[in-house]
């Protein structure tokens, strides 16, 4: 019962099919503290490279505006292009903050989790208008967790702003007594390093907040251990058919393997333990190769069919031991074994020119040329 119970808790990491799935449907780690840092940071850098610009600006809007044709009070066709030629106005002046303030806001959220367009998350939902979701949802332990985070940001925003006007009153109440065209100077520098301070204050709760919001991301799509063997069965294949799809390749395999023994010129054998059958064209192939190998059993099948077929049959147990260890099925015998498969494949050919025309028979070749690197049983008792 423990062990059912621990296999339903999400103690995995999120595979990552399931971050790829995850972000498919728009579930992405976002940081609302990022994008407004990011938001003010380049609304202040844009007032403080376009100010005098703005500057300008408003003041042609506001005496162009505050400018009273006589033609327009007796000519009514005349307001409507002085309207279009003051929202024009507006528009050039204004247009350059404005497009920055919304690139910003277009790449802020892409520095945590990149780029991410979801027609998924696009799509209705109507479960979140069921009122209950939206009142537990509003009591949920996320909604605790959103309300401290903003009663935090706005005592620490607040105690920044507060501490900077408290540290700077002698200078706050200095400009009622200055002169305009000091005061506002004056001002404009208490602004701005006031909103450098809450800068500040704000970058630390950013410097919090991302990393909270990539680890509850992370906690959200944890997975149970259920899960991660159901995402493998289905992503790699159940376990028992990826076991009979292998037994029936083998299957496939040896039987290739075995229609090929009637084509070989010789088998190999131990006697008992391994069979090795041999194959050469001397047009075709650049060495012998192995058209099949097996011990035990296979082997016995082997030399089955072999006799069946009329393949003849080689006694030659380090040779039949190398082949077997040192060769693969379909590719050439190795070099170091040339010489003893050469004397094999001459007792064989003299042997089939014997049945053909008669004469003396072959004698059987005696003691082979197979280093002993090569033989795992000499390599044992040595």
């Amino acid at each position: 019962m423990a062990d059912q119970d621990s296999d339903l808790e999400k103690t995995e990491s999120p595979s990552q099919r399931k971050l790829d799935k995850a972000r498919e449907e728009g579930q992405v780690a976002r940081s609302r503290e990022l994008s407004t840092f990011m938001g003010l940071v380049a609304g202040g850098a844009g007032l403080w490279l376009m100010g005098e610009m703005l500057g300008q600006g408003m003041l042609r809007l506001l005496h162009n505006g505050l400018t009273l044709d006589r033609a327009l009070a007796f000519n009514i066709d005349l307001i409507l292009p002085r309207l279009s030629e003051l929202f024009t106005d507006v528009l050039l002046t204004f247009v350059p903050l404005l497009g920055l303030l919304l690139l910003v806001a277009l790449l802020a959220p892409m520095l945590m989790s990149g780029w991410n367009f979801s027609p998924k998350a696009l799509q209705p939902k109507f479960s979140k208008l069921n009122p209950f979701s939206g009142i537990k949802r509003m009591f949920s332990v996320n909604s605790l967790i959103e309300l401290i985070k903003a009663l935090g940001k706005a005592a620490l925003v607040g105690g920044i702003g507060a501490w900077v006007v408290w540290a700077n009153r002698d200078e706050v109440l200095q400009l009622v007594s200055e002169p305009a065209v000091r005061s506002i100077p004056h001002l404009n520098t208490m602004i701005w390093w006031s909103f450098a301070a809450i800068m500040a204050g704000m970058l630390l709760i950013v410097l919090i907040d991302v990393p909270f919001q990539l680890y509850e991301h992370t906690k959200k799509l944890k997975m149970t251990k259920e899960e991660v063997r159901q995402e493998s069965k289905e992503t790699e294949g159940d376990p028992q058919v990826k076991g009979r799809i292998r037994s029936m390749q083998r299957e496939i395999a040896r039987r290739r393997m075995m229609s090929e023994i009637p084509t070989a010129d010789v088998v190999v054998t131990n006697p008992t333990h391994y069979s090795v059958a041999l194959k050469y064209s001397e047009d075709k192939m650049r060495a012998p190769i192995v058209v099949a190998k097996g011990s035990h059993l296979l082997a016995a099948k082997i030399k089955e069919i072999a006799r069946e077929n009329n393949v003849p049959i080689l006694e030659a147990p380090p040779l039949a031991r190398a082949l077997h260890k040192h060769s693969e099925l379909g590719a050439p015998i190795p070099e170091a074994l040339y010489t003893a498969v050469a004397e094999v494949l001459a007792y064989v050919y003299q042997l089939r020119r014997y049945k053909i025309t008669g004469g003396v028979k072959p004698t059987l070749p005696g003691e082979l040329p197979v280093p002993k690197e090569l033989d795992p049983l000499a390599q044992q008792e040595g």
